[in-house]
Order: C-alpha cells, then sequence, then structure tokens
C-alpha cells in the first residue's frame, strides 16, 4: 500500500492522499504514517468513509482508547466514541455543545493525559466552525533563553472541576460522580516529548489554574502572557473541515481551539476517539 504526503506548514501538519483509512493498512504502511504523525504532529487525511467501527478499530493502532469523562456523549453503539455537535434529538444534545471553543489540550487534566485525539467529520457548517491549532514545540523553540531558563522547571495545577464553569457556563453542572473522578492534577509547565524527546509548552485552556510557587495573579499573568507567545499566526495551523475529513494531532505537542459557527443555519456533527497517554514530564537536555 502506497500514499503520498503533502506537509501543510514548514515542519507542522501535513496531509497525506490516496490513503482510505477504513481498508487494511500493512505494517510498513502503518510505519510511515506513524512516523509522519511524529514528524508534524497533524495528519488530515480527506474524503473518508469510516463507519464508527473502522474509527475505532484504527484508533487502537495507535494506542489504546480512552473514554471522555463526559459520557452522557458518547456515541451509544460505539461509546468509545465521543461526539461533539449542536444537533438535538428530542429536545437534548446528541454530541457536547459548543466544544473546545477555548485553547486546550485535551484530557490536560489528567494524571496522564492523551497521546493524541483522532477526529472525523461527518456533518459540517457550509462556512466557519474551523479549528486551530498551535505548534507548542515551535513556540518553546522561538522562547528566548531567559524566558525557557524561568519557566523550565515549574509546574501547574490543573484543574477540569474549576474550570468546568468558565469553560461551558451554558452547559449543565458535572455530576457528583463526573467530579469525583476528576481531581487536580499537578502538571509540569513545559514537557518533554516521550517519543522524539522534543520540549513543548503544555499549558492550554482554563484547566490551567495557577503557577505552583508563585502569587496566583503572577502565576495567572505568567500563563496568559505564554498563551498569547504560542497562539501567535506563525505557530498557528487553521483547519477549515469538509465532510469526510479524518485528522489526527498529537496532543504532547499541540494545543487547539474550535471556532464558532451560525448554529440556527448549519449542523455540526464531529466524532472524536482519544488515545490514552502516559504522565508527562520534564527532561533538560
Amino acid at each position: 500500500m502506497t500514499f503520498s504526503a503533502r506537509p501543510l506548514s514548514d515542519q507542522f501538519g501535513i496531509e497525506i492522499l490516496a490513503l482510505d483509512l477504513s481498508k487494511p493498512m500493512d505494517e510498513a504502511t502503518f510505519r510511515r504514517f506513524y512516523d509522519l504523525w511524529m514528524t508534524y504532529a497533524i495528519i488530515v487525511v480527506r474524503d473518508q468513509t469510516m463507519s464508527p467501527d473502522d474509527h475505532v478499530a484504527f484508533t487502537k493502532r495507535l494506542g489504546e482508547i480512552e473514554a471522555h469523562n463526559l459520557d452522557q456523549w458518547a456515541l451509544p453503539e460505539r461509546p468509545e466514541v465521543f461526539v461533539i455537535s449542536n444537533v438535538q434529538r428530542n429536545g437534548r444534545h446528541i454530541g457536547a455543545p459548543k466544544a473546545g471553543r477555548h485553547w486546550h489540550t485535551d484530557t490536560h487534566y489528567l494524571e496522564e493525559p492523551s497521546k493524541g485525539s483522532f477526529m472525523v467529520a461527518r456533518e459540517v457548517p457550509a462556512a466557519e466552525g474551523d479549528t486551530l491549532f498551535a505548534d507548542m514545540g515551535a513556540a518553546y523553540g522561538a522562547l528566548d533563553e531567559d524566558m525557557k531558563g524561568r519557566i523550565q522547571n515549574l509546574e501547574v495545577l490543573v484543574s477540569r472541576v474549576k474550570a468546568y464553569p468558565i469553560s461551558y457556563p451554558d452547559r449543565d453542572p458535572m455530576t457528583a460522580e463526573q467530579i469525583a473522578k476528576l481531581p487536580d492534577v499537578v502538571q509540569p509547565l513545559v514537557r518533554t516529548h516521550p517519543e522524539t524527546r522534543r520540549p513543548s509548552l503544555f499549558m492550554g485552556g482554563n484547566v490551567v489554574w495557577e503557577v505552583l510557587g508563585m502569587p496566583f495573579d503572577e502565576g495567572r499573568a505568567l500563563i496568559k502572557q505564554l498563551r498569547e507567545f504560542c497562539t501567535q499566526e506563525r505557530f498557528v495551523y487553521t483547519h477549515k473541515w469538509l465532510k469526510g475529513d479524518a485528522v489526527l494531532w498529537d496532543n504532547r505537542r499541540t494545543m487547539h481551539c474550535a471556532t464558532s459557527f451560525d448554529e440556527t443555519r448549519y449542523r455540526r456533527v464531529m466524532h472524536r476517539t482519544t488515545i490514552r497517554g502516559d504522565k508527562p514530564f520534564f527532561q533538560a537536555t
């Protein structure tokens, strides 16, 4: 099996051409696919007709699937698949509405945050509804040496529970059972990628609540400064979704943000699987 590829930017994001992810893939082809993922952090494959079963099967080649904590929006016939959608059925959303409309890294709030996420576009709006991806490795590399020295050994308190009502003020609160599964965790502000060994900033979203050992307001100001730095246009790839797009991203090197669209006119249905990761660490080189 062969395929061609073209970069979406210099070292961030690549589009793979003429590859059907619903078909069996030999080991050599899969290894090339995986190596491109490690190099470019984001893989885009257009015109896919993957079923949810196909989606889950391919994700399992990349690693163990982890279920989302908001299990009310899991696909009923395939609970490994998390649904993001503005569509309602019988007065209830079939998926998480307005999900991810702030810069974040998927499951950053877990003790072992996810390795990657794999999204398939089932229905997309005719306009807008893009996803922005920031290259946190390139952003870290572009920091001046004084800032690198200042932050490379800092740790942050990450809190899904504290951040949830800020990120999603229109949603019902999490249940007591869901809250119990999401204790606050401590993560490094800079992490070393366990496979490529490259350092990256690791501070997406409101879940990064405070910098340990620093006055609260000073820590929040530092987080804001770093977020504004790494979301500059030079570090960002904008993905304009088409129906049938499959996008795989590495959560250890990227941060992303969904953009809004006219929900009174358009439907959006996205299916996402998430790949279990391991405990972040920083190792100076």
